[in-house]
């Protein structure tokens, strides 16, 4: 036998006893190749992603550019924008839209274990954030609030941060007390004051409804992560009794429950139930087909912040019961693809990242579901965007790293699924 031929069956028989060591994850008798560097002579590289997701995302980014257009086309017509251009908006978030690609290409190439990591150090910056927009010299006012940054460009709102950021401490936060999670004191009371600290800095600006959303996913990754089902209903009652408490104390949050238990009331419609009474008029003329793309009539200043918190009422108005049952399938869609993927990862034995999935799955559908049941005239009135859809920079962007990171976790599920390394 040659050299060439013992040095090509030593290299055979060496890819043989290292391809042995590698699990096969296949079904049951069936064998998965292994597809690393020992078959292929070149390193481990992701392998796939879930193509449906990506195509309702950007389907939905696509209906949100279109319908932001026709919701603020007429938005110069007023005073208070009238040195903006009618497509101001429009292009302001397709540059959102670009940014957040960008991103998202950037977030695709890091690696979970990265995110598990640094959560700890993302969350503390958020928190940071969350104090320096309530400092005069760099936070912006809008309405009596305080909830932005300023950075020419964009406006920068830090709670969509804390989004993602309470999303992942709470998963790194399970892994890490998954051996005392039935102990109130050791593993649910630090993340109950964490909660409580954010909880505050966001009133201060005040965004009870984000917090509303972070508390949920802050609530909904405890849950899931196997806390104690008593302590999790004890902390979960803490946390309606201090909504509660909030609403009782504060007289505007009293009048906007009354407005909303009664909105056709003379003396709420012309006041705090102005936004909810126009948005049931413009899903009424909508009807089933809606009035046309472009034809809505509510948009024309009778509806305000109609291209942010009430874009739903306009694609209802234009679109139809079609439109809108288009939408509420998407998200109901997408919120079930982000929990299976979540799902998958923990079944794979990766705690992190499942919980992390879901917990963004908790944002995008419970965020989403507050909008239209604002719209709607189901919940109360409150400052909610509705995800991948409402004008936004900052929300836009957040809300595409979140998917980003949903899809870095899906393509590291098949690459284990494949018999390579995550």
């Amino acid at each position: 036998m040659s050299t060439t031929s013992r040095a090509a069956s030593g290299w055979e028989a060496f890819k043989a006893r290292l391809g042995a060591l590698r699990p096969a994850s296949g079904k049951k008798g069936q064998d998965v190749p292994v597809r690393d560097w020992v078959s292929t002579g070149q390193p481990t590289r992701l392998q796939g992603f879930d193509q449906a997701l990506v195509w309702v995302v950007v389907a939905l980014l696509a209906l949100g550019l279109v319908m932001v257009y026709s919701a603020s086309v007429a938005l110069p017509d007023n005073p208070r924008f009238a040195r903006y251009e009618p497509t101001h908006f429009l292009v302001r978030h397709a540059l959102s839209i670009g940014l957040a690609f960008i991103a998202c290409l950037v977030v695709l190439q890091i690696p979970m274990q990265v995110w598990e990591k640094h959560a700890p150090w993302l969350f503390v910056g958020a928190l940071v954030l969350l104090v320096a927009v309530l400092l005069p010299f760099i936070g912006k006012g809008v309405n009596g609030a305080r909830r932005w940054i300023p950075l020419g460009f964009l406006n920068f709102q830090p709670s969509e941060l804390a989004k993602l950021a309470i999303a992942m401490y709470a998963a790194g936060y399970m892994v890490r007390k998954m051996d005392v999670k039935e102990r109130f004191f050791q593993a649910v009371a630090p993340m109950a004051a964490a909660l409580v600290l954010v909880g505050l800095l966001l009133l201060a600006q005040p965004d009870m409804g984000a917090f509303m959303v972070i508390a949920a996913i802050a609530m909904g990754v405890l849950f899931l992560g196997g806390v104690n089902g008593r302590m999790f209903f004890l902390m979960a009652a803490l946390v309606v009794g201090a909504f509660v408490l909030m609403v009782s104390l504060s007289e505007w949050r009293r009048e906007r429950i009354f407005a909303y238990l009664d909105p056709w009331n003379e003396a709420h419609s012309l006041g705090r139930a102005y936004q909810l009474t126009h948005s049931l008029i413009a899903f009424g003329r909508g009807e089933i087909f809606g009035q046309g793309l472009g034809s809505s009539v509510e948009k024309l200043h009778y509806l305000p912040e109609a291209h942010t918190d009430f874009l739903l009422a306009v694609i209802g108005e234009e679109l139809g019961f079609i439109g809108v049952a288009a939408v509420i399938f998407a998200f109901f869609w997408l919120t079930r693809r982000i929990f299976h993927i979540g799902r998958q990862a923990i079944a794979l034995d990766r705690v992190f990242s499942g919980l992390l999935a879901q917990g963004v799955g908790i944002w995008v559908g419970g965020q989403a579901f507050i909008n239209m049941g604002v719209n709607l005239g189901v919940l109360p009135t409150k400052g909610l965007t509705l995800p991948l859809l409402s004008y936004g920079g900052s929300a836009i962007l957040m809300n595409c790293i979140a998917i980003a990171v949903v899809l870095r976790i899906d393509m590291e599920n098949r690459q284990l699924m494949r018999g390579g390394r995550a």
